[in-house]
């Protein structure tokens, strides 16, 4: 897994209010991986023990009693939610188009994201 490089944060509006240092910091603990269309990133109900963000493609939420929910592009964020509350994943993410994620553990979320959401 290669690093995430700063310039690939740019897109993703959260991650702006962060300093060049804590971006570098933030690329280098991240993990890119690839999923093929169809592919599941997260399911619902698993132990949420990591923050994604889409570098690119399309991927699509949903909700077992809800159904289809919204859909993610490059941009967008996803499992903060399971690690800040400590509960289990709330939705499914799939891949709809081959897509790049970039994902934290716990540890790298608490230090870098979560307090942008304070």
């Amino acid at each position: 897994m290669s690093p995430v490089a700063q310039h690939e944060f740019s897109r993703i509006a959260l991650l702006s209010e962060l300093p060049g240092e804590k971006l570098t910091k933030l690329g280098e603990r991240m993990q890119r991986e690839r999923f093929a269309p169809g592919e599941a990133i997260v399911t619902e109900g698993d132990p949420g023990d990591r923050f994604y963000v889409v570098l690119s493609g399309m991927l699509t939420v949903d909700q077992r009693d809800r159904g289809p929910r919204r859909m993610l592009r490059t941009g967008d964020y996803f499992g903060e939610v399971a690690l800040a509350m400590g509960v289990p994943r709330t939705a499914s993410v799939r891949a709809l188009t081959p897509s790049v994620i970039a994902s934290c553990d716990r540890a790298t979320f608490d230090e870098l994201i979560r307090p942008l959401f304070a």
